[in-house]
Parts: structure tokens; sequence; C-alpha cells
């Protein structure tokens, strides 16, 4: 495994508040020319550290105005792989994360209003060995972006 120092840290953080920085920009910043900027961004790349590149949606001007974390339980029988293409084939659900304890999975959902998001309830709820749910809707986010 590659040895990541300060300079990497501050790259990735720089690409983390804006994926489309340019290596002109960044290299100022940490003290590096273009070129090297470049090498530690494929390094990082190359390495597996940086996974890709993505954009940020503004989801309310979309109409997908609520998010909402639902728990969900299944039968003690039930296999990993079989909770996530259950949330999977919803397809307001944003994220899967299988867990350890009660329950077995949290499953982050985006929906336009509380109707909605009734719907994707019974909806998860009717796909699987799902035993139980419990909703949590989100009031505000924030997200460390160094």
């Amino acid at each position: 495994m590659p040895e990541f120092d300060d300079v990497d840290r501050q790259l990735l953080r720089m690409l983390r508040e804006d994926g489309r920085r340019t290596f002109s920009e960044m290299a100022p910043e940490v003290g590096l020319s273009v070129a090297a900027v470049k090498r530690r961004v494929d390094r990082l790349k190359d390495s597996g550290v940086i996974k890709g590149f993505t954009v940020q949606i503004d989801h309310t001007k979309l109409g997908w105005g609520i998010e909402a974390f639902v728990e969900l339980s299944y039968t003690g029988t039930t296999p990993v792989g079989e909770i996530v293409r259950t949330a999977y084939a919803v397809p307001e659900v944003q994220a899967v994360f299988t867990i350890v304890g009660d329950p077995d999975a949290l499953v982050n959902v985006r929906v336009r209003d509380i109707e909605h998001l009734q719907q994707v309830i019974d909806a998860l709820r009717r796909v699987g060995q799902v035993t139980g749910t419990k909703t949590l809707m989100v009031l505000g986010s924030w997200t460390r972006n160094d």
C-alpha cells in the first residue's frame, strides 16, 4: 500500500469540495507543479483511493425534498444479498447499509412528499422477508469534506 502524506490529503479535500477543480488551480495551494499534482492524483486513482468523480445534486430543486432513513428488520435466515436486493428493487432507495444487530439494514431514501414516503415504506415492507421497519426523517445534514 502506498504512503499518503499531507499533500495527498489536501488534494483529496480539494477534489471532494470540487471534483472539477483543475490541476493548475490546485498546484499553487499545495506548493507543487501542475505535473506533480497530476502524478499524485493519478497515483490516488490508480491505487483505488479515488474511485471516481461525481456530481452533487440539490434534490429539493428536482422536487424530491424529503430524505429519510428506514431501518429494516428481516427474518433471521435472510442472506445479506437478499437484503440488498430488497432495497435495490425500490427506485427511491439511494443507499443500503447492512449492519450488525437490530435492525439488519439502514436504507436511505429520497421522496417527493409524505404520501410518497408511505408508498416507499409499503414497497419495502412487501419485498423479501421484512419483519419490521422504523423510519427516521432527515431534518438537515452535514458532510465532512476534509
